[in-house]
């Protein structure tokens, strides 16, 4: 994040909640309103990349809502992952069999595949 946004921040901003990943959301402390609606904003902990934000969070900051999340969602499933942000260009990004940075070795194709030809 810039300078610029944390000194808005510092003037403006009303911290309304934090995420488990540490970020944090802010509502204009004026109640200034943007297209008839509260201006919200995120201030991302570390590396600002969108998809760091919780569904829950991201509910609230496109105006789903106006309950702010506290952390006890109660139409959670069991069956239900925990949220992960993109992982591309990490070391636990997926890597399909075969990818060059997995050794670059694929399978040998089992004979089943029959290219397309045009008539």
């Amino acid at each position: 994040m810039d300078v610029g946004t944390k000194i808005f921040t510092w003037m403006n901003g009303k911290l309304v909640g934090e995420d488990a990943y540490g970020n944090k959301y802010y509502v204009h402390r004026k109640g200034v309103l943007r297209d008839g609606r509260e201006m919200r904003w995120c201030l991302y902990k570390g590396l600002a990349e969108a998809s760091k934000v919780p569904p829950e969070w991201h509910h609230w900051l496109h105006h789903g809502t106006d309950e702010v999340p506290d952390g006890s969602d109660p139409r959670r499933f069991s069956w239900q992952k925990e949220h992960q942000p993109n992982l591309t260009g990490t070391p636990y990004a997926y890597r399909p069999p075969g990818h060059v940075l997995e050794g670059g070795k694929r399978d040998k194709a089992t004979g089943d595949y029959e290219p397309w030809t045009p008539a």
